[in-house]
């Protein structure tokens, strides 16, 4: 999981936007890559911090003639060629770090834009930064599109689970569309479940969301959630439920790598895990309805199977092709 930089702490982005000077200018020497490796082993920012600047030196190349036309960049004379290639302008270093930094502070135009097919392989989460500065999460096994202009902000999520941190932004409303619903914000967080076909989750942490549950052309009304309610819509219908703050925490367990059950039937119990490693896991027509509660680690496959057969009466047995039955311990 990766953390966003702090924009906030000048060191760092003086720090980045001289390295991704160097890079752009020059070839390092061994000692200045050693450097380097050193600075961005120091913290997980530096390498997003830096990879940040790396790509705004790319679109400096274009704006800065602009930039210093209006004003808001001033390049030292001494060191600007007498001929008109801003390339060359852009390779000298400590030009383009200074550049860097003011056209940060004064570019309010500067465009957020990205679009971007985003997935995660079984087993394995991962965490983003979108280019309006919105932080998503995504579950193993998700697949989402990215969509952002200077007009709106659209993710399509397609199939799995993220949680979103949208950055607030009330003329580019923020839409989470899945096959099964739609979710519209402006700035909060909130965690999207779309698995399973027609089964929708929506569950707000902070602010206030927007769910159009089903396909938009049948005009279901909205319907507005609060921090800590929580929308399931299934084929049987649509519910909302306000969770405790215990009964939250548990929701976004898996953000942490974990998930708990409380009465769960065994078959959706193991549903969840055989999505989240890609495993062929079933239960029995005898077991799949005997109620499963606990917390467990999503990425310990093997100790899931062992609490089963610990706290339930179950047995699990593996077959030689990799794929997992779970039976009552009395079934033959």
């Amino acid at each position: 999981m990766s953390s966003n930089p702090s924009r906030s702490n000048p060191t760092t982005d003086e720090q980045a936007s001289l390295w991704a000077a160097r890079l752009d200018g020059s070839v390092l020497s061994t000692a200045d890559r050693a450097a380097l490796n050193a600075w961005l082993a120091e913290h997980p920012s530096h390498r997003e911090e830096l990879s940040r600047y790396c790509q705004f030196s790319a679109d400096l190349e274009q704006q800065l003639p602009a930039l210093v036309e209006s004003g808001a960049v001033q390049l030292p004379a001494s060191r600007l060629p007498a001929h008109k290639s801003w390339r060359l302008k852009l390779m000298l270093g400590t030009s383009l770090a200074t550049a860097a930094i003011l056209a940060f502070a004064f570019w309010p135009s500067r465009p957020a834009t990205q679009f971007e097919n985003l997935a995660t392989p079984v087993a394995q989460r991962q965490a983003i930064t979108l280019a309006d500065g919105s932080q998503v999460e995504l579950n193993a096994h998700t697949a989402m599109q990215v969509d952002i202009s200077r007009a709106e902000r659209h993710v399509r999520l397609a199939d799995g689970e993220a949680y979103f941190a949208v950055s607030k932004d009330a003329s580019r409303p923020f839409i989470v569309e899945t096959p099964s619903g739609s979710v519209r914000v402006t700035g909060t967080k909130f965690n999207v479940r779309a698995e399973n076909g027609p089964n929708l989750e929506v569950t707000v942490v902070e602010g206030s969301v927007q769910v159009r549950p089903g396909d938009p052309a049948t005009g279901s009304a909205p319907v507005q959630l609060k921090p800590g309610e929580k929308l399931a819509a299934t084929a049987a219908g649509v519910s909302v439920e306000t969770l405790s703050a215990a009964a939250l925490e548990d929701t976004l367990a898996w953000r942490q790598g974990q998930i708990v059950f409380k009465g769960v039937p065994l078959r959706e119990a193991l549903a969840r895990f055989a999505r989240y490693h890609g495993r062929g896991i079933t239960a029995t027509a005898d077991a799949a309805d005997i109620p499963i509660g606990g917390r467990f680690s999503l990425d310990d496959l093997d100790g899931f199977f062992t609490g089963l057969e610990l706290g339930f009466p179950v047995r699990v047995t593996r077959d030689l092709n990799g794929t997992v039955q779970v039976s009552r311990r009395s079934e033959r």
